[in-house]
């Protein structure tokens, strides 16, 4: 379950570093936020797919518009001081891609997504979710079950639910990215009509 490992223990960003050393496989994955270690077991199936269709789509956008660059996890966001992110999906602009050569781990997300499993639900919609609030223009929780991607802006107090079609203005891009929900989850689902 993607529950806080221990409680009242405030982790540091190097033991955390350290877990992450010993486990190469990147398995069970661990997050730190606000000094409490996440850890979250391998996704399922669906999960992945959910993460690498989106994946594909900004690449192909981001390809076509010339600009900004998707990433996928396992791969260290430091956020905040002493954290350790590791969205499934985060759009990064072109000068952090440049940076990301140097730094060992990204700090400027311009989007940040989750896929929202059993065991990661709580953090998804809770600490991860206010740490993203502070630090990236908008967040998505994708709920595959419920077909429809939760949508946080940083100055929001609610999510706005979307199940039709979900836009992001990418900046100096001549167009939003669209992803139409509903052919995303049909493929997800593998629905036959």
């Amino acid at each position: 379950m993607g529950m806080p490992a221990t409680a009242r223990r405030w982790w540091t960003r190097a033991e955390v570093l350290a877990l992450m050393e010993a486990e190469p496989l990147h398995w069970p994955r661990y997050e730190l936020v606000d000094g409490e270690l996440l850890v979250t077991p391998s996704p399922r199936n669906i999960h992945q797919q959910a993460v690498g269709r989106l994946y594909y789509l900004l690449m192909l956008f981001t390809e076509q518009m010339g600009v900004a660059r998707p990433r996928i996890s396992p791969s260290d966001t430091q956020l905040e001081a002493g954290t350790l992110v590791q969205p499934d999906v985060y759009l990064i602009s072109l000068s952090e891609m440049r940076r990301e050569s140097i730094e060992p781990a990204l700090d400027a997300l311009m989007l940040a997504v989750e896929v929202v499993s059993p065991g990661s639900v709580r953090n998804d919609r809770g600490r991860k979710r206010a740490l993203y609030q502070r630090t990236v223009p908008e967040y998505w929780i994708i709920d595959i079950g419920a077909r429809c991607i939760e949508r946080w802006k940083s100055n929001s107090v609610e999510a706005d639910i979307v199940t039709d079609t979900i836009e992001f203005v990418v900046a100096d891009a001549e167009s939003p990215f669209r992803l139409a929900l509903a052919p995303y989850f049909a493929w997800l689902h593998d629905d036959r009509a």
